[in-house]
């Protein structure tokens, strides 16, 4: 006699691992083509701006900004081109990702099959936040570990250690710490982006109404925070601090900027987050 018969209910679908669950997320992310494209453009980044800096031939502080301080100093060029990405291209690279992880899967009908699988919404929006948050982590690698090898091979100079803008200089191992420290902020200003891009992509259908209201947004806050008669509205946009990365190129180093504008980052994830989980409960399958 079947269970059915015996207990006279059917036995409980079970669900899948989540370790499972994690495992077909991350192949279905980096199977995808546009990711690995996009993994390569980021590698370029540094790449270019190192080409470019060597070619120019001026001396160290030369040029303006971070860029200028490159030249003879090449451990700056991965906080450098992670901190010119963190403008427009990593933010995109999230968004992208954030709008075919639901958006795309509605736009294809793919969603409807997963909303009716054994997988509890909760699990299913942990998943989507996992290859998300996949993408931000590689895009910011890729950046800063092409970086670091451009910078000493390409750029050169310091003997392997890093002239700090104060002047003073550090050894390898405590310039790749501040390397390390600015990845996992930079993912931290991502895990942000990419929380409020899932809950938007939870709202609609239209993986490019993900992209365009993400970005939009970005580009409102930045517009924002340059009018003086609205300095008030900067402790709550997230853009604010996003120039906080190149404070570790600093002796000693100011925390102060990177921990107000994780503190942010992470209202952002919880909001998203929230928004997103509050969908995704509700929504037909």
């Amino acid at each position: 006699m079947t269970a059915v018969a015996l207990t006279g209910t059917a036995a409980p679908a079970r669900s899948a691992p989540v370790l499972r669950l994690l495992g077909a997320e991350l192949r279905w992310v980096l199977r995808r083509p546009r990711t690995l494209v996009m993994l390569g453009v980021f590698a370029l980044v540094p790449v270019l701006i190192s080409i470019g800096v060597a070619t120019a031939g001026d001396g160290p502080g030369d040029g303006p900004g971070l860029i200028g301080a490159i030249a003879g100093n090449g451990l700056v060029l991965p906080v450098a081109a992670i901190t010119v990405s963190l403008a427009l291209l990593l933010p995109l690279a999230v968004a992208m990702a954030a709008a075919d992880a639901i958006a795309g899967e509605a736009a294809h009908g793919t969603l409807r099959g997963l909303l009716i699988a054994p997988v509890g919404r909760l699990r299913l929006v942990g998943m989507k936040a996992f290859g998300v948050l996949v993408v931000a982590v590689l895009a910011t690698l890729a950046i800063a570990v092409v970086g670091v090898v451009a910078g000493l091979v390409v750029v050169g100079g310091a003997e392997g250690q890093l002239v700090t803008l104060s002047g003073t200089v550090v050894g390898l191992g405590d310039a790749l710490g501040r390397v390390g420290l600015v990845v996992l902020w930079t993912v931290g200003q991502l895990a942000a982006v990419g929380a409020i891009a899932l809950a938007v992509s939870s709202l609609t259908e239209h993986p490019l109404v993900v992209l365009a209201s993400v970005l939009g947004g970005l580009i409102v806050f930045g517009v924002l925070s340059a009018i003086p008669t609205l300095d008030w509205l900067q402790p709550y946009l997230l853009t604010t601090g996003w120039t906080a990365g190149a404070d570790v190129l600093r002796d000693p180093m100011p925390l102060s900027g990177i921990a107000e504008s994780t503190l942010r980052a992470l209202c952002y994830v919880a909001v998203g987050g929230g928004l997103t989980i509050f969908r995704m409960l509700r929504r037909d399958a």
